[in-house]
């Protein structure tokens, strides 16, 4: 078990932390927590952007690089692609990501 921190857009709204299995993407563990923010209309097909995150900083570097199918896919976000906008879709849960900090767009439509 590792944990994860999703930030809602709003600052002011209360971090959400879980304990999550490795092996399953974090757009799966999102919505296997029925976390709101992670719409993941696609089921993870990479078909949709409604997974999007802005994955902290400090994050960034120990993830994958962004495949070329995912970069294609950062371009129809609801909101405005930043520095660390992944789709959780693709992000792959391992004990090196245990504390990983991401945070929820305002919208996913």
């Amino acid at each position: 078990m590792i944990t994860i921190h999703l930030q809602p857009h709003d600052p002011t709204q209360a971090k959400q932390s879980l304990q999550v299995e490795t092996g399953q993407s974090l757009m799966q563990a999102a919505v296997d927590a029925n976390l709101p923010g992670i719409q993941a209309d696609c089921g993870g097909l990479l078909t949709c952007a409604t997974c999007h995150v802005v994955v902290h900083s400090d994050w960034q570097t120990k993830l994958p690089p962004v495949t070329s199918d995912e970069d294609g896919m950062l371009a129809f976000t609801a909101q405005t692609r930043e520095v660390g906008s992944r789709l959780s879709c693709q992000i792959m849960l391992t004990e090196a990501l245990d504390g990983l900090q991401v945070t929820l767009p305002a919208s996913q439509y």
